[in-house]
């Protein structure tokens, strides 16, 4: 007898419809799969045989095939393992339920039948439901996850033997409904707030700005100005997430296996912070079976390079295409995988080997060691880098009298206020943030009159800006107008941007100028 049951795949972070066929028959008994299968789930045929046998099924000594389609989508993983073993009981006559098709299941199974978690629980479900798939079984450790779909049930597994059951017009199983209505919770969980640092107004004013637009943004100073204090609060101003972010994160996150039964999605900003000695591949992702690395993992959050100059040349250009792009895409031979990328990069870095540069009463170090130091950071990439932030260090005065600074829910009042602006601007272009724009759009949303031309010419002039260097002068200028609720770009909005990112000619004009 021949029978066909559906699953869903796992590529990149999608889910990928899965048709699991299977034919009972006569002839020599065997067990073969095919359809481009991994190594993972040709061993689903030991791992369902015994399971089969382990739940009081007797498979009768036939010829059974398995085919998996379509054939040119590599299968990948051990979530195949329930559907080959429900489409083997229904071709052999032993699962009489004629509602399979409209049914998908995934799920690991162990020798004693039990169902077993698997990874990317939430792509399969919300895949599942675009398929048009009435019901969904998972695992019952991952149907927190696939429960926060609207619009299609989920049920828990415990065993094969309590499926089969309720199949066959047994027990009914429990289905599971979470609370998935979660509220954005910006400047919740965090034991931070930027009420905890004094002074720096400087650096204060530079992480509003880069918050309020999505600018790329590097911390340089001697050690111990508060860099990383400041990079570490970024996620407590920014603004809630919408539905639609939580589950663009909650899916990647939900592809590591990241999440949990307690946590089944991300509700808050991605904080992510990779050690420097990180290699390439954990940076940009990759592996045999591409996975998301940090800067996937850290997609509508924020990605934190501390010792921005440790970092190994070869890792940090990989950083190129993200930060111009929004995503990266990773090849192998199986194919390509397109992963998002759309981070807030905040660097900090000290601005030579003992810390004190340009201070030539306290640094001691050369002038080439000086170059040495700060040509790790390539032009390319400081051109992605929207704002340049120096700290200076505090004084026994400011420290002493211990005043506090603005509070965290303050700042992103005024950052959503921006926000807000600029989901109406770019209204039904696809855009989010002004540091997403290209060319067209800024000529479209940042029309500058004759005075302001004027004055922008002598900018790019005087600073010597590449054209990369000009258009972010111009998102700066109107994320700093729409931190003003105005519409209109003024000198000095331009003139605060052009300060923003003055402090980069100061550390690498000797070596790039």
């Amino acid at each position: 007898m021949y029978s066909k049951v559906h699953s869903i795949g796992i590529i990149g972070i999608e889910g990928v419809p899965i048709l699991v066929e299977a034919d009972v028959s006569d002839g020599l008994p065997g067990f073969s799969m095919v359809g481009y299968l991994s190594s993972q789930v040709k061993e689903a045929q030991d791992r369902v045989r015994t399971a089969l046998k382990n739940s009081g099924f007797r498979i009768p000594a036939k010829k059974i095939t398995i085919n998996l389609s379509p054939a040119d989508i590599r299968k990948e993983g051990t979530a195949f393992d329930l559907p080959i073993a429900i489409a083997i009981l229904s071709a052999s006559g032993l699962i009489t339920s004629s509602g399979l098709s409209d049914c998908v299941f995934s799920g690991e199974l162990g020798l004693d039948g039990t169902v077993k978690p698997v990874r990317g629980a939430l792509s399969i479900a919300i895949a599942a439901k675009k398929d048009g798939k009435t019901t969904c079984y998972l695992p019952r450790e991952n149907r927190g996850e696939g429960s926060v779909t609207d619009g299609i049930q989920i049920v828990g597994l415990n065993t094969l033997k309590e499926l089969t059951d309720y199949l066959n017009g047994g027990k009914k199983l429990p289905e599971f409904l979470a609370d998935h209505k979660v509220a954005g919770s910006a400047g919740k969980n965090y034991d931070v707030d930027f009420s905890d640092i004094g002074g720096q107004p400087f650096l204060r004013r530079a992480t509003e700005v880069a918050v309020a637009g999505m600018h790329n943004i590097m911390y340089i100073g001697p050690a111990g100005t508060g860099k990383t204090m400041f990079a570490s609060r970024i996620p407590t101003i920014m603004p809630s997430l919408s539905w639609e972010e939580i589950m663009e994160i909650s899916k990647i996150y939900s592809v590591c296996g990241l999440l949990s039964g307690e946590n089944p999605v991300m509700d808050i900003r991605p904080f992510r912070s990779p050690h420097h000695t990180i290699t390439s591949q954990a940076l940009a992702g990759g592996g045999r079976i591409p996975k998301p690395g940090e800067i996937t993992l850290a997609s509508g959050g924020v990605l934190f390079l501390d010792e921005f100059s440790e970092f190994q040349k070869p890792t940090i250009e990989i950083l190129r295409q993200p930060l111009e792009e929004g995503e990266i895409t990773i090849s192998r031979t199986h194919g390509s995988y397109l992963f998002p990328a759309k981070f807030l990069l905040a660097a900090a870095m000290n601005p030579c080997p003992c810390g004190f540069y340009p201070d030539r009463t306290r640094c001691r170090c050369s002038e080439s060691q000086v170059n040495k130091y700060l040509g790790r950071i390539s032009k390319p990439i400081l051109d992605r880098i929207d704002i340049c932030a120096e700290s200076s260090p505090v004084s026994y005065e400011e420290l002493r009298q211990g005043k506090k600074g603005e509070s965290s829910a303050s700042i992103r009042n005024r950052i959503e206020q921006a926000r807000s602006m600029q989901l109406e601007r770019f209204r039904g272009t696809g855009i989010r943030f002004n540091s997403f724009m290209k060319k067209p759009d800024l000529e479209r949303f940042c029309i500058l009159n004759k005075k302001e031309t004027s004055f922008l010419k002598q900018i790019y002039e005087s600073m010597g800006l590449s054209v990369r260097g000009y258009e972010k002068i111009l998102k700066l200028a109107r994320t700093i107008a729409d931190l003003e609720s105005s519409e209109k770009i003024t000198k000095v909005h331009l003139a605060e941007a052009a300060g923003l990112r003055s402090r980069e000619g100061r550390f690498w004009g000797g070596i790039y100028g």
